[in-house]
């Protein structure tokens, strides 16, 4: 089956920086925004945003343009499109995180934007819109009862998930609207939505990127990170997420050391993905990388220590269990199943997975010592079709599981991840995943920097699906 991608993306920033600057009509940067926010009306981008920003957009983007006229230096993000995930607040309009519980006069506007955003107006980004996501942040499929479900951005033929939760985000990056899109990663919610459009997603260190504004999921596990079309775009995003830029020295691929685990994420690849994944690491190897199996068991071990009920559940509940008991109807009854496993879980449990977590997380470290990553398939399985998982419960949760199967265990680590596409060309997206323990962003950057170029030479990749970056 051959993808048909609706748009073509924007360019790198970099490259899209270069053009604009070069460019000899009197508002480049309004032209650009305004191009977005028009393809935006498109039916591909149906369901893609939940509150357009236009006037703000447009306003970043005159500033951008008049800064350019007079000859002054452009912020990293001067005039260029950005979106903003719906549990980012965004001072003057509300929050709704994906949930009709919150869509309605009860939900006031947000009094100051999220300390992500703020960075990102600090860097002149133009904030197209607030975008789709699962409700609450809970489901790696992205579909949405409430705001409608955007279909996923590599396939104009075929109606596909997006991936969630962050949905909207990836789709916006994918459908060339935006050059990065903020979203949040609790589970795989960047990683996940990146590998199914074709695009990057970076789950940095926990700690890396403050939450300050973000409608929580689960505070021992969210994430702060945004999905990009490259790698360099990730980093420099990044950068200004976290208030300063990873300290990344390049590397080549020769000589790096990278951990196959053998336990879990190996497991019910479909065929294509394990196809395109044993490509990738063909391609890596011959450019020098070690591949070294790994049984890491450790893995195996996830499952039993998350309970009873799992984190997100838990804190979930906590965050929700008011509105949960007086109006169940109103959630997603998805979302409401797996918010009701932490309903009945006790402190002492509870304090039980946080140690338990803790101890795994100092063996799984330990395990992974003298390797630069950890490299697996971000998922097991391509897009499928958004229509039989919209009333059959249980291939929701069956694909709901298998996607968050391998991302989820990062989180678990609180290590640091990338996704990036491996596919071949006329292939449907496939992820590959790089993974390191926390506070590793430096190294697991110039690993997947190497990897990206080594798989773009060999045509694999974003390479592959949209030639000519």
């Amino acid at each position: 089956m051959t993808p048909s991608p609706a748009h073509t993306p924007l360019p790198p920033i970099a490259t899209l920086r270069r053009q604009l600057q070069d460019n000899t009509r009197a508002a480049p940067h309004e032209a650009l925004v305004s191009e977005c926010l028009a393809r935006s009306q498109d039916r591909a981008a149906e369901h893609v945003f939940t509150l357009p920003l236009a006037a703000q957009a447009l306003a970043a983007a005159r500033a951008a343009d008049a800064a350019h006229q007079a000859g002054a230096p452009l912020p990293l993000l001067a005039g260029l499109p950005v979106t903003i995930k719906d549990l980012f607040d965004v001072a003057g309009v509300p929050t709704w995180a994906g949930a009709a519980l919150r869509r309605d006069a009860s939900t006031p506007p947000a009094t100051e934007d999220a300390l992500a955003v703020t960075r990102l107006r600090g860097a002149g980004a133009a904030l197209l819109g607030k975008t789709a996501m699962s409700e609450f942040a809970f489901s790696g499929v992205g579909v949405n009862p409430h705001f409608g479900t955007p279909r996923n951005g590599a396939d104009a033929a075929v109606a596909r998930i997006p991936g969630g939760s962050s949905s909207g985000a990836a789709v916006s990056v994918a459908l060339g609207l935006a050059v990065a899109g903020l979203g949040s990663d609790t589970g795989g919610s960047i990683r996940i939505p990146a590998a199914l459009n074709g695009l990057v997603g970076f789950k940095p260190t926990q700690s890396r990127v403050p939450l300050q504004g973000a409608f929580p999921l689960a505070p021992s596990l969210d994430t702060v990170g945004a999905i990009t079309r490259c790698v360099a775009d990730a980093l420099l995003v990044d950068g200004i997420l976290a208030g300063a830029a990873l300290a990344v020295a390049a590397r080549p691929l020769s000589g790096m050391r990278l951990a196959l685990p053998q336990t879990l994420v190996m497991d019910q690849l479909e065929a294509p993905v394990a196809r395109a994944f044993e490509k990738a690491l063909s391609c890596l190897s011959r450019a020098g990388a070690q591949i070294v199996p790994l049984a890491l068991p450790q893995l195996a071990e996830v499952g039993a220590i998350n309970s009873p009920g799992g984190l997100s559940p838990i804190e979930a509940y906590a965050i929700h269990r008011e509105a949960f008991h007086q109006h169940p109807e109103r959630f997603d009854p998805r979302v409401a199943a797996r918010v009701a496993l932490g309903a009945t879980v006790s402190a002492a449990d509870y304090i039980r997975l946080l140690e338990g977590r803790r101890r795994w997380v100092t063996r799984t470290e330990q395990a992974l010592q003298g390797f630069d990553a950890l490299v697996c398939p971000t998922v097991p399985l391509q897009a499928p079709p958004i229509q039989p998982l919209l009333h059959d419960d249980a291939a929701f949760f069956q694909t709901n599981g298998l996607l968050l199967r391998n991302t989820f265990a990062i989180n678990f680590l609180d290590g640091c991840a990338f996704s990036l596409p491996c596919q071949g060309a006329g292939e449907l997206p496939v992820g590959l995943m790089l993974a390191a323990p926390r506070g590793h962003d430096a190294v697991l950057a110039a690993v997947a920097l190497a990897t990206e170029a080594a798989l773009s030479e060999a045509g694999l990749g974003l390479a592959a699906t949209w030639p000519g970056r």
